[in-house]
């Protein structure tokens, strides 16, 4: 029987290795890797190409609906599973729309946990029962619709620029991150306050916490 590759993602240490353990005594699992942050996480799934990536949202540098976006944009094969203390319908919608397969609570039981990363890896989609049915039904009116939040207006590297402002970063320092120019910083910083109507720092500070781009908790 072959395993379920697994791939823990999770800013902190002691939550990924509570995560691995508790995973340890299922025969049909392996967990492959932990990574601590976004473009870690990139890195690993694209080198390690595991069935299932467990993403907590409030990742450093690169939070985790952009880097399962990215996954699903280069290996649409990999599975994310939204692992998070978030409950608010808002950021259970970014996950889907980000392409996760299932958004489960930190505080479920283990057994709930080892059905959720079965259920995906076979092409599921799985919710905690907590999660609002509500939540799926304005999903699914969106999609039918085709409407989109000013955010999903946002190029991938204008999200990243965004969690990087949020965060605290200055211009000079997050073009040294992107390898980009810091002009280039000042070109993008422009279009995402013109497309989002947002013209003031502490307001995109604000509307990144809310929609799940950064959070309080993360650290420079």
């Amino acid at each position: 029987m072959s395993k379920i590759k697994i791939l823990i993602a999770d800013d902190h240490k002691i939550l990924r290795q509570g995560i691995r353990s508790l995973l340890a005594p299922q025969p049909d699992f392996e967990v492959v890797g932990e990574t601590a942050d976004g473009p870690e996480t990139l890195k690993e799934t694209f080198k390690l190409k595991p069935d299932v990536v467990l993403m907590d949202i409030g990742m450093p540098n690169l939070n985790g609906f952009e880097a399962t976006r990215q996954i699903k944009k280069k290996l649409p094969e990999v599975k994310v599973l939204i692992l998070t203390m978030y409950q608010d319908d808002e950021y259970v919608l970014q996950a889907l729309q980000s392409g996760a397969s299932g958004y489960v609570l930190k505080d479920v039981a283990v057994e709930e946990l080892v059905t959720a990363i079965r259920a995906v890896n076979n092409d599921q989609y799985y919710l905690s029962p907590s999660i609002s049915r509500t939540v799926i039904d304005a999903y699914l009116r969106k999609t039918e619709k085709g409407e989109r939040e000013p955010s999903e207006l946002l190029t991938a590297r204008e999200r990243e620029i965004v969690q990087l402002i949020a965060e605290g970063y200055t211009n000079k320092e997050i073009a040294a991150k992107l390898f980009i120019s810091v002009k280039t910083v000042d070109a993008h910083r422009s279009h995402i306050m013109e497309k989002l109507d947002i013209h003031e720092v502490a307001r995109l500070v604000k509307y990144a916490i809310r929609k799940g781009i950064t959070d309080l908790h993360t650290k420079r």
